[in-house]
């Protein structure tokens, strides 16, 4: 037991000699103590749609459905007939209105059950409609303003590596990785290295190192080289990966599925996650994959066709997770689950003329499992948002994704505000998302609330400001003040686009210093401050 925790208790112990009447009153600020939540053995399964989901046509829109119609007059989901839209919910406020997609049964299903939520127009700041820059915000904890949360490391690595930091010297990958050829740069931590696990293409029950198939045994001697370096890294990562290879062996041959899934490609990765966690491996975050959404053409066969690319994509999903949540279920496995999709970016509102759409801004997010709160987070988004003006995207952004990510962190594994900040924080705002958690997310009945939060990262997030920077806007001077005793001061100015347009060093005297900037272009910056070996960031603005 932790030394805090055995405080805790021991202070509910203290009270036992007092009277019932006395008892009860001294013990009714602890309840929440008392039922805090095991959260020991939870889980977050992350479904990635890669390649931009096109959420009209997932969520319809149905309070606007005759603008939404209007604006994909061929590739439309049917108001009536055999391929109409499911009515999600009548009970929903009129701007909440949902038609799903006709392929989503099981979603419809899950959703009845209580047991999947919608969150949306889910995106981030200035939207990147780049794949790979997209997906990797997405996976670095950044949005499209600026990437001060890091690029060489994910926000998945950073948060597990401080989180789960006890575990690391387990037998176990923290995370585990179906349906991609690489590791995702979203698992690899600042410090940490080798905390997740890419199972595709290997039987989990024989499993293989694919290093150890590079031939023949490192030399006993590693010279002190850059190749040696390299040699010194691989043969690490093979030991690791044959340590990491018994136990999910051993946790794929003892787990079980309760039920029969659909042969499908998706369905066999979640198949297989089901079976690790029915077989107790310790892994926290599983990560899957379903690509194709990159739907600029055939996302129907034809005008009034509901069939197509975007319909099999659609029904692999909901077929595949529908089944997942029925087989945790079954194994009472359910309670310390909770899957969600995301995808890079949606579509835009209006079809390009080829039977399909081209990359957008927002896209809704899924939350299942029995700890999910069921119902909808925001609202419809607004079509008339689309016009010609901008290229007909739709640009309010109801939740940036990191909301999400943060509310679950906090509120189903329990992690306190330090843990997230430390994983993504939102430097364009200047806030931490631990304050803008999406509310009624996780069922109160699953929820860690905020007495059981306990314990902080070892590094603090270095986003606390000694230097005041001023006037802001300016023109062409930018006056540094700071309250500290500072002898040098570095700084650099860099683009949205991370591009450095102004750097400089200066010997501080007086705590004060005076940049001259008035060749800068009007626009937004960031300006990066380094002095004594602390750094910080701050959004400027030239006018």
């Amino acid at each position: 037991m932790k030394r805090r925790k055995f405080i805790k208790l021991s202070a509910t112990a203290s009270v036992i000699g007092l009277t019932p009447f006395e008892l009860q009153a001294a013990l009714k600020p602890l309840k929440p103590l008392l039922e805090c939540p095991d959260v020991s053995n939870r889980k977050l399964v992350l479904i990635n749609l890669a390649g931009g989901n096109d959420g009209l046509n997932t969520v319809i829109p149905l309070d606007q459905y005759d603008t939404y119609a209007n604006l994909r007059p061929t590739i439309r989901v049917a108001s009536g007939g055999t391929n109409s839209y499911i009515n999600l919910d009548t009970s929903l406020a009129d701007n909440q209105q949902i038609g799903l997609h006709p392929t989503l049964t099981g979603f419809k299903t899950l959703y009845d059950q209580g047991q999947m939520r919608i969150v949306q127009s889910v995106g981030y700041p200035s939207q990147n409609k780049s794949h790979f820059k997209s997906t990797d915000l997405y996976l670095t904890g950044n949005d499209g303003n600026g990437v001060q949360n890091g690029t060489d490391s994910g926000w998945i690595g950073r948060f597990m590596e401080q989180f789960y930091k006890e575990n690391l010297a387990e037998n176990y990958p923290l995370a585990v990785e179906i349906g991609s050829l690489k590791t995702s740069l979203g698992f690899h931590g600042e410090k940490e290295h080798g905390m997740a696990l890419n199972i595709t293409g290997q039987d989990p029950a024989g499993f293989y190192s694919v290093l150890s198939g590079l031939g023949g045994l490192p030399p006993e001697n590693i010279p002190e080289t850059d190749y040696g370096e390299e040699l010194e890294f691989i043969k690490k990562t093979d030991a690791l990966s044959n340590q990491y290879a018994s136990v999910i062996s051993d946790s794929f041959n003892k787990g079980n599925n309760a039920i029969s899934y659909p042969d499908t490609d998706l369905s066999n990765q979640l198949k297989t996650v089901a079976r690790l966690i029915s077989g107790d491996l310790g892994s926290k975050i599983y990560m899957v994959r379903i690509s194709g959404f990159d739907t600029h053409d055939a996302q129907v066969n034809g005008e009034g066709d509901i069939t197509g690319r975007h319909q099999v994509l659609l029904e692999e999903l909901s077929q595949a997770v529908s089944s997942f949540m029925d087989d945790l279920n079954q194994q009472n496995l359910a309670d310390d689950v909770v899957a969600l999709t995301f995808s890079e970016f949606g579509r835009k509102a209006k079809e390009n003329g080829n039977f399909g759409t081209d990359h957008g801004e927002i896209a809704p997010m899924f939350l299942f499992g029995a700890p999910v709160a069921g119902g909808v987070s925001g609202f419809n988004p607004n079509l008339k948002e689309a016009v010609v003006d901008n290229n007909y995207q739709i640009q309010t952004v109801q939740y940036d994704y990191r909301q999400t990510f943060a509310t679950i962190l906090q509120d189903f594994l329990g992690a306190p505000n330090g843990f997230i900040d430390a994983a993504f924080f939102d430097y364009s705002n200047n806030q931490n998302f631990s304050e803008q958690k999406i509310s009624d997310l996780i069922k109160k009945s699953h929820a860690v609330s905020q007495f059981c939060l306990t314990g902080e990262p070892e590094i603090e997030p270095d986003y606390a400001k000694t230097w005041l920077a001023f006037p802001n806007p300016f023109k062409d001077k930018l006056n540094l003040v700071t309250i500290e005793d500072v002898n040098e001061l570095s700084y650099s100015v860099y683009t949205n686009n991370g591009l450095v347009v102004a750097s400089g060093k200066y010997n501080v005297s007086g705590n004060k210093v005076e940049l001259s900037l008035g060749n800068l272009a009007q626009g937004n910056y960031f300006l990066e401050l380094i002095s004594d070996g602390s750094k910080e960031i701050h959004t400027i603005l030239k006018m």
